[in-house]
């Protein structure tokens, strides 16, 4: 298992494999690890999520640049990955104790209540594009509740895997609390239906979602899914359309644009339509694509090889299909998997980079024909995890319940918030993530009678 800096193809590091010994024995660690784990004070647990916190930020310099090695993200953002990874670990540990609280109800018994005990043992499948915050936010409710957590993390971000669970060692969590498995993908059916492992959760790609949730299904164990996106982002006739351009640029370029919920399918009104294509690309235009690890770089190299060559392919379908090229759309010489800016204007429905999920910094942009009409774009897509629309304050929230997604951000981007769950709808995947709803995905909802 090889760690690939994708600036320039070389190779980081190399890693053996788990072997099949290896697994049983993380395995049969973290079974007997749980039942005492599941018993240690609530206090103790938050006083090592604490400090778990702690140790983020003060290693955030070396956690930051690991991501940027292994994966390509700006260091101005994987240090801001750092620190939203501490902040989750603060928000459990303060919160987890309300969360899990027993609820009380009036029943005919003398006592009756609601108590939230742990599941067991979690298995979290965990993609690549947000190598440290995709892991923390199953980890920090996950333990916090009692349960313990294997991870399965994506095969080219190995150091990432290794770092997180020598980090929760470094807390004081007990060996088994959270373990990293050094494994491909193939192994996961096998862990999964393991009698030792309780749950899955798994963030990744549609036919991941699928195979987990057919497999999870057939050992009737719960799972819990965040798929692919193509979020809408819409901008009606009475939005403030300056502030909206440059919040497009941030929505569809973070992370080099490889996020499930950045913004990917822009659906503008046509007072704002030829303004708004103009604007964002003046913006584009600007960004600096570049060495990860240049504090002035906006946009850096994709993950793989393979992510360049899948999504210039969608771009040349697009255009093939209708679409007009704007800006970028070409793959630049030299080593290191970078793809340009690029702006596709005048799309419909059928063209390739509007109808699916591209994963990378292509902007597609379509216009309605009234305010109407865009709500009905938004929603003619079979994902359902983020959506952005711009208009009214007290418009957008009315309209919000019209929007068919898990998350409506007015005004605003979509992002991931401790303190709201976070999850999708159609082909984006059930269930959530984060705040109590999140927590209590993998808890045992109990209800206690007394005589």
């Amino acid at each position: 298992m090889q760690s690939v800096n994708p600036k320039n193809g070389e190779v980081l590091n190399s890693y053996e494999e788990d072997t099949p010994d290896e697994v049983e024995r993380k395995l049969r660690r973290a079974a007997a690890t749980f039942p005492l784990w599941r018993t240690t004070p609530l206090e103790e647990r938050a006083a090592k999520m604490r400090r778990a916190a702690a140790l983020l930020r003060d290693g955030s310099e070396t956690y930051a640049k690991l991501m940027t090695d292994e994966m390509g993200k700006p260091i101005q953002q994987a240090r801001s990955e750092v620190e939203k990874c501490a902040w989750v670990c603060d928000y459990y540990a303060d919160e987890a104790g309300g969360f899990l609280a027993p609820q009380h109800v009036a029943t005919d018994g003398s006592d009756s209540f609601v108590r939230f005990d742990p599941l067991g043992v979690v298995l979290a499948v965990m993609p690549w594009n947000f190598p440290f915050w995709q892991v923390f936010r199953f980890a920090a409710p996950g333990l916090m509740a009692g349960n313990v957590g294997l991870l399965k993390h994506a095969s080219n971000v190995p150091g990432c895997a290794l770092a997180i669970e020598e980090l929760f060692t470094r807390a004081g969590f007990p060996q088994g609390a959270f373990t990293s498995l050094l494994v491909g993908a193939s192994a996961v059916e096998g862990l999964i239906r393991d009698p030792r492992v309780a749950a899955a959760t798994l963030t990744g790609s549609e036919p991941a979602g699928r195979s987990v949730a057919s497999i999870a299904g057939s050992e009737i164990k719960p799972t819990v899914l965040e798929l692919g996106g193509s979020d809408a982002f819409v901008v009606l006739s009475d939005a403030d359309v300056e502030p909206a351009m440059d919040a497009a640029i941030t929505a569809r370029t973070i992370n080099s644009g490889q996020s499930c919920i950045a913004a990917k399918r822009f659906i503008v009104s046509p007072p704002h339509y030829d303004r708004f294509v103009e604007g964002v690309a003046e913006r584009l235009a600007k960004l600096r694509t570049g060495d990860p690890l240049d504090e002035a770089t906006d946009v850096g190299p994709l993950a793989r090889p393979d992510l360049v060559a899948d999504l210039h392919a969608q771009v040349e379908a697009s255009v093939r299909d209708g679409a007009r090229l704007v800006l970028g759309g070409a793959v630049p010489e030299g080593p290191g998997s970078f793809y340009p800016p690029t702006l596709l204007v005048d799309c419909t429905r059928e063209v390739e980079a509007f109808r699916d999920e591209t994963f990378g910094p292509v902007l597609a942009v379509a216009p309605a024909a009234d305010d109407d009409e865009a709500i009905g774009i938004a929603n003619d897509s079979g994902f359902g995890l983020g959506a952005s629309v711009w208009t009214s304050a007290e418009r957008g929230k009315e309209l919000a319940s019209r929007i068919e997604s898990g998350h409506v951000a007015v005004n605003g981007i979509v992002k991931s918030d401790p303190r709201l769950p976070f999850g999708g709808i159609k082909r984006s995947g059930y269930g959530r993530e984060l705040s109590r709803y999140g927590m209590l995905e993998f808890v045992n909802i109990k209800s206690v009678w007394v005589a």
